[in-house]
């Protein structure tokens, strides 16, 4: 496992272009992408370093010696295949010459007055219109990229080369959207642990997120659509994301092919087992044999001459995430909150490349060279504003975002190196994603529409050690939120000397949203405070939603400067 310590990979740039040199080889030959890269902006950042979230610039001590550590969250110790190793990075800011000033100044705003303006009945009609679909279900953002917009079309090629959205968010009892015709559209949507921090509903949005599989694996032998194939290749998924042995309803194995509970017949089974045994290289047919994992359908005879690779840890080539990052709304009766049906974000993102255990451990050895020999150079971030940005691992990643009207925009280029940053170099995500890994068991399979209670009566997750997860971001942060601005958690959860407070900890053990959840005040204040920053199209410079000027943030860090937080790990 590797160290490191700061910088992310940078990638070389050449005169005619931006050019990827991939350290883990996954690509064969370099990819030219114009230098034009932003359909807003073609010679001007305010943040070169935009993939540097706001809340790295956290303070996180205090005058009187308090230390909180919201950093755990996301610098710790990884598990192969992901060889990023960094839980040093919560004892240091660690950064470069350039991203020592945070420049994210919406962070030091007042938006006291601008919120005032908004009245309740204002905000709620807002953010219960759909942006995303008409009445008649039609997909709008859909329909502008098939009638581009010039601003939009950056090679100026007559069309748009990114995602299409496709998903129609109409679900059924077991999370598969479905199009006006009733047809798959291969989407299935999943219930899962909120993130800590930023992501819970508290801190000022609710989401969604969907997955997909490539065809191929929603098809059987004869390449004909079959639902129950598409099943157990996500499981199968599932259980080589989380390692772990995956429940499923009753399959026949002797129709599928593939002995998935691993008991050394084809019957009946209600598991996939995970047992991974490190497959063989014949270097007679260059091929990779004796998979003790298999998919089944066609996707298994594509496993078997290498077309897709499976191995923990990796989701196999062709993977698609959805992540609509929507307002909050509220209950009728004014009590509790759901999700709003406008949307701030759609993010989307696509694995497009292997690489293999290898080539992943030499890119996070390659990373930490490059921050000894160069710790001031900067991350090459390849791709632009209409086909989505590359992580330098695979993955490409591309966002929309509302426009001062409301509707759905394509992120520019430095919008969406807000995504990337999160999505790669860290050592709390799995092959590039978060959430998946969090997935409810056994019957997660689900849009949050379906389930009217919610979050409600979801009990904590445990951390790999076996703590209640939401607990100890408590206890260790000493607030519900990176910037320690969430005065409703503080006043729940913590008494005027600071100490956790152990009957309302305990509340949050078998119902997460007894902590998730703001109350309908907060939400709308929260809403408010968001539409602002939609109205001044300052995304740029940060869009965490908060009213009052946020006083737990470095307008400026040194680099190794201590944070004060002595390292958990677990």
């Amino acid at each position: 496992m590797f160290k490191r310590s700061g910088a992310l990979l940078t990638i070389f740039v050449c005169v005619a272009g931006v050019t990827q040199w991939s350290v883990g080889a996954e690509m064969n030959t370099p990819k030219v992408y114009p230098v034009r890269i932003d359909f807003q902006s073609t010679d001007s950042f305010n943040n070169r370093a935009a993939y540097i979230s706001s809340q790295c610039y956290t303070k996180t001590k205090e005058s009187s010696g308090v230390v909180h550590n919201p950093c755990f969250t996301c610098h710790i110790n990884s598990k192969a295949p992901n060889y990023i190793n960094d839980a040093d990075l919560q004892e240091r800011y660690d950064f470069s010459e350039y991203t020592k000033v945070n420049r994210f100044t919406n962070l030091f705003k007042d938006r006291t007055e601008a919120v005032a303006r908004i009245s309740d009945s204002q905000i709620l009609s807002y953010v219960r219109e759909d942006n995303y679909r008409d009445s008649k279900g039609h997909l709008l953002l859909s329909e502008k990229l098939h009638h581009l917009p010039r601003e939009w079309d950056l090679n100026a090629n007559g069309k748009w080369d990114g995602y299409t959205p496709d998903c129609y968010f109409s679900f059924d009892s077991e999370g598969f959207d479905r199009d006006p015709e009733g047809h798959y559209t291969g989407w299935r949507a999943f219930a899962y642990y909120q993130f800590l921090g930023t992501f819970w509903p508290t801190n000022g949005s609710t989401d969604d997120v969907l997955i997909r599989l490539p065809h191929e694996f929603r098809e059987d032998d004869e390449g004909e659509e079959n639902l129950t194939v598409y099943k157990v290749n996500l499981a199968i998924v599932e259980s080589l994301i989380k390692e772990k042995d995956i429940i499923i309803d009753e399959v026949d194995e002797t129709a599928l092919g593939v002995d998935l509970d691993q008991d050394g017949t084809l019957g009946r089974s209600s598991m996939v087992k995970f047992n991974w045994i490190k497959p063989t290289y014949d270097p007679a047919t260059n091929r990779i044999t004796g998979f003790s994992m298999e998919y089944v359908g066609k996707a298994n005879a594509l496993l078997q001459s290498n077309e897709y690779l499976i191995a923990p840890g990796l989701y196999p080539i062709g993977t698609e995430f959805l992540h609509s990052v929507r307002y909050i709304d509220i209950d009728e009766n004014n009590t509790t909150i759901k999700m709003a049906p406008r949307m701030k974000e759609l993010r989307y993102g696509k694995k497009r490349h292997w690489n293999s255990y290898a080539q992943m451990q030499n890119s996070a050895a390659s990373e930490i060279k490059e921050k000894d020999q160069f710790p001031d150079r900067l991350r090459t971030i390849i791709g632009n504003s209409e086909e989505g940005l590359g992580t330098g691992l695979g993955w490409v990643y591309q966002g929309f975002i509302e426009d001062t009207k409301g509707d759905l925009r394509p992120q520019n280029y430095e919008e969406t190196q807000f995504c990337i940053g999160c999505h790669s170099g860290i050592g709390a995500i799995v092959d590039s994603t978060f959430v998946f890994p969090r997935k409810l068991e056994p019957n997660g399979w689900y849009h949050w529409s379906w389930d009217p209670e919610g979050l409600k009566g979801i009990s904590e997750p445990l951390t790999r050690d076996g703590r209640g997860e939401y607990r100890l971001y408590l206890e260790l942060n000493h607030a519900g939120d990176e910037f320690r601005a969430n005065d409703e958690v503080l006043e729940k959860f913590f008494d005027a000397n600071g100490a956790l407070k152990e009957e309302e900890a305990a509340k949050i053990k078998e119902d997460i949203s007894y902590l998730l959840y703001p109350s309908a005040k907060r939400a709308l204040e929260l809403n408010k405070a968001y539409k602002v920053i939609v109205d001044e199209q300052s995304y740029i410079y940060g869009r965490d939603a908060h009213i009052k000027p946020l006083n737990n943030v470095h307008k400026r860090v040194e680099s190794g400067q201590p944070t004060g937080i002595e390292r958990v790990e677990f």
